[in-house]
């Protein structure tokens, strides 16, 4: 929510006023006000304050706190918070966050409470195997062998505990209830992804499913946002931290600095086409031929999915279908 120690900036660079407003008066103020400029930090309320203070005829900028926390001054309080924000939406280059809709608030719940079931089956399979193995009982990793698991639990020529047995099958089911749930979820994802123009359109391209696609859909701001597909790439934390001076260019691993959901699903995209690829064989002479005959195949991962990223830029702003660029340079 915004700090509770509003600063009103003056035309000339001071501060013209200070107020102290709690939740209820916050939105009661603004209505008073003229026009303006409302900055806040974004945080995870923030987009439900922008909503309700941009139908109020106010422009609502959002920055994010690691941009802030360099315009702070010594202490950490309401005051120097609120100082700091106002000082950094008044620089012309700061970059801010876009406001999302409810809709895309409400799809990224969706998502995020998905990947939430899936870590919490994993650490469940996790935890079995290991209470297995310390009884002599190993099994390979991963949700496919959960049948052996069952298996081993009621084999009867494996010495066993009882007592291990029935905390084994609570195990078991706690997991197929996390995978039923899981299963709903992603119906509801591919459900959604039907509808949408966008999610269609970007279920063309090749290592993109219904759940990156919501994905994309949810956590990245309008492309129009972005100058070129570099520059959506670098939001995702998909191209080189540059360590550059006097002109030299140095550039060093990936930055992943960026928004984490998109960038991991398209690294796993890449990869489903890589393995397809390797299996049937990629096309002679292609830019993902070249880079497998030469490169390791989780750094190609991260290279076809920088292309990915920046064909998604192209495919939004154009609103073209996916077309892959060996064909159509041949």
């Amino acid at each position: 929510m915004p700090s509770p120690c509003q600063s009103l900036p003056h035309p000339h660079g001071g501060a013209s006023s200070r107020k102290r407003l709690t939740r209820a008066q916050m939105l009661p103020f603004l209505s008073a006000q003229p026009r303006c400029m409302v900055v806040m930090e974004a945080c995870a309320s923030a987009h439900e304050w922008g909503r309700a203070i941009q139908q109020l005829g106010h422009d609502v900028r959002l920055i994010p706190p690691s941009y802030v926390k360099p315009y702070v001054k010594r202490q950490k309080n309401d005051t120097a918070d609120a100082e700091a924000i106002a000082e950094a939406g008044s620089r012309p280059t700061m970059r801010f966050v876009a406001v999302k809709t409810e809709e895309q608030q409400a799809r990224s719940m969706v998502f995020r409470t998905r990947d939430l079931l899936v870590r919490q089956r994993t650490q469940l399979i996790n935890a079995l195997r290991g209470h297995l193995a310390e009884h002599g009982l190993f099994v390979p990793q991963g949700p496919a062998h959960l049948k052996t698991l069952a298996k081993a639990l009621d084999a009867t020529d494996v010495a066993i505990p009882q007592l291990v047995r029935d905390i084994g099958r609570t195990y078991l089911e706690q997991i197929e209830h996390l995978n039923s749930k899981i299963a709903d979820l992603e119906k509801t994802l591919r459900r959604e992804a039907q509808f949408g123009e966008e999610t269609r359109r970007l279920q063309t391209m090749p290592g993109i499913g219904p759940i990156t696609a919501m994905a994309v859909e949810a956590f990245a701001p309008p492309m129009q946002t972005f100058k070129r597909g570099r520059d959506f790439a670098a939001w995702l934390g998909l191209v080189p931290v540059q360590h550059s001076t006097g002109g030299k260019q140095r550039l060093g691993r990936t930055s992943k600095m960026g928004q984490r959901d998109i960038r991991r699903l398209l690294i796993i995209g890449a990869m489903a086409v890589i393995r397809w690829a390797s299996r049937r064989g990629a096309r002679p002479g292609s830019w993902l031929s070249r880079m497998m005959e030469r490169k390791p195949l989780m750094l190609v991962a991260v290279a076809l999915a920088n292309k990915m990223a920046r064909a998604i830029w192209a495919m939004q702003t154009k609103k073209e279908d996916y077309r892959d660029p060996d064909l159509a340079a041949a």
